[in-house]
């Protein structure tokens, strides 16, 4: 597993705060968890579309160690794992939602290679 030579210069939680939900995965997983509520690994990659394996995987197992999704693994044949937000988690959709409404009023939007779950997302403010 790769390891960085340094450790992150976090110096303010602004920084952290786009550490931890920034990035073009980050938020769509917390978009489509938010939802969808709850989503086993092969659901959750049909929803982002066109990420690979190794880059959900990162992106997951990044999210878990920052306490923002949850990871259940039940004993079952097949083996099942279901993702969902934590409390913490559920507390960044609002920000997300927020910077939505802001880059609505700034962005023209492409609806044809937009996220359905960002669809749902008005400018105002509702869902």
């Amino acid at each position: 597993m790769y390891k960085p030579k340094l450790d992150k210069d976090i110096r303010c939680p602004l920084e952290y705060g786009l550490d931890v939900f920034g990035g073009k995965w980050n938020s769509r997983i917390i978009c489509v968890l938010a939802e969808k509520k709850t989503l086993r690994y092969s659901e959750l990659r049909k929803e982002l579309m066109n990420i690979t394996d190794a880059v959900l995987g990162a992106a997951l197992k990044s999210l878990i160690k920052n306490e923002i999704i949850s990871r259940r693994s039940y004993d079952a044949v097949p083996p099942r794992v279901e993702y969902s937000l934590t409390e913490k988690g559920w507390s960044v959709v609002p920000i997300l939602q927020s910077i939505c409404q802001w880059a609505g009023a700034y962005h023209k939007e492409d609806t044809e290679h937009t996220m359905p779950q960002c669809q749902r997302c008005d400018y105002n403010g509702n869902r």
